[in-house]
């Protein structure tokens, strides 16, 4: 592939991977393989492909999507972390299967293979900056959706990130509400919606 077969387009760019990867295989390969494979095929492929977007790669442990609107590729990875959270109740704490996502909307660059530009690289960069189980947004990002979704966020501030010139400004999405909430009743709510549109 050379520069002439690539594209640039805007997109929204979902990365993610699992928390403690290297720790969970080390404690039991077995489990941590089954459990990845589980998420796969029962939350993240499904998920994705309900929500419109399209996975652009699977890494050893995680994954990379891209989305058309910013809209879609937030409401996915809700209920995305909303249902995974949920197969992970009842376990201890250090064997949690959590995912951490980050999502941006920016310039890439598409060769039919891969996708690059600096929309990709903000998108990783916020990943690493979410929590166990967390989604952190752009701040380009929670400007299209704030006024969209019915969801909580908080402003982070602005942290200077590898590879980024200027400070990335960054929120979290409150997955459990504003405390108030009950978080199982959040996670059964939208695991039955999210399995609903997942077996249409």
């Amino acid at each position: 592939m050379n520069e002439a077969d690539a594209s640039r387009r805007l997109a929204a760019i979902l990365a993610a991977d699992v928390a403690g990867y290297t720790r969970l295989m080390e404690t039991d390969e077995s489990a941590t393989l089954k459990a990845w494979w589980y998420a796969r095929n029962e939350i993240i492929d499904p998920g994705i492909a309900k929500f419109g977007g399209r996975i652009v790669k699977h890494t050893g442990d995680g994954f990379l999507a891209e989305f058309p609107t910013a809209t879609k590729a937030v409401r996915c990875a809700e209920e995305m972390q909303l249902a995974l959270a949920e197969t992970n109740v009842g376990i201890a704490k250090n064997k949690r299967f959590d995912f951490r996502m980050g999502i941006n909307v920016g310039e890439i660059v598409d060769d039919k293979e891969d996708i690059y530009g600096d929309g990709v690289n903000i998108a990783a960069r916020l990943e690493s900056l979410a929590d166990p189980g967390g989604i952190c947004l752009s701040a380009v990002v929670h400007d299209q959706v704030r006024n969209k979704l019915e969801m909580k966020f908080e402003y982070l501030g602005a942290k200077k990130v590898k590879h980024v010139a200027e400070p990335l400004r960054h929120y979290r999405v409150k997955l459990g509400g504003d405390g108030s909430d009950s978080l199982h009743a959040t996670l059964q709510a939208k695991k039955r919606s999210f399995l609903r549109g997942a077996l249409k």
